[in-house]
């Protein structure tokens, strides 16, 4: 096993292993914790009580982060005529129809995001071998095909963020840095604990979320009471 460093090894002094915490007070701990040369990100994790192998079961949406992600984001926007220009104006990084999607299957992927208006998903669906592994594959579901470009430009530059359950029953979700200050990492939070229990499938009886982690960047995690 790796040997833990020395940073790591501070941080885990501050916390209690046998302890199941109250939200607040994990946020309290952690902002306490010694930082990595970097301004790292807050992260929850979530065991679920769910079956991935039913599609009935199978938990997406989307939440928007009262105080963002602190990250600076990239949007490609699939569309033409009117919204073309809507696209420009509101601020998307790319966009562009036809020749936007030859760039992308020449190997094009400097975006963190992709917006489409419904016309386009026809010639868009060429893409998906390409943007469907990597979660930027446009969908009604997450708000990314529509033909309200402006605002589904501004909720992802708000902090709109997806989340999926994976094939182990686990939702991983990072909701802000480090140094956005407890309050507002609380804010964020609480509001992604609120999606994901609106999430929550109907055939699921009796607890949903088995265990809830948050941890940040190279440091050791809190188990979160439920």
């Amino acid at each position: 096993m790796k040997e833990r460093s020395k940073r790591y090894k501070e941080s885990e002094k501050l916390l209690d292993r046998n302890k199941a915490y109250q939200l607040k007070e994990a946020i309290s701990v952690i902002t306490k914790m010694l930082s990595p040369k970097f301004d790292g990100s807050l992260d929850l994790h979530f065991n679920l009580n769910v079956d991935t192998k039913k599609s009935d079961q199978m938990v997406r949406g989307t939440v928007v982060l009262p105080h963002g992600t602190g990250k600076i984001v990239r949007i490609a926007v699939f569309c033409k005529g009117e919204h073309d220009k809507l696209a420009r104006e509101a601020g998307a990084d790319y966009v562009g129809s036809n020749e936007l999607i030859d760039k992308v299957s020449g190997g094009f992927l400097d975006f963190d995001y992709c917006v489409a208006t419904p016309e386009m998903m026809k010639d868009l669906s060429k893409l998906g071998k390409v943007l469907g592994p990597r979660g930027l594959m446009p969908s009604p579901k997450t708000g990314t095909v529509t033909n309200d470009i402006v605002k589904a430009i501004e909720d992802l530059r708000r902090g709109k963020v997806e989340f999926r359950v994976d094939k182990q029953a686990g939702v991983h979700l990072a909701i802000g840095k480090v140094t956005f200050g407890e309050d507002k990492l609380y804010d964020n939070a609480s509001r992604v604990i609120e999606a994901l229990t609106e999430a929550k499938p109907a055939s699921i009886k009796g607890k949903f979320v088995k265990s809830l982690t948050l941890s940040s960047s190279m440091n050791p995690g809190l188990r979160i009471a439920i």
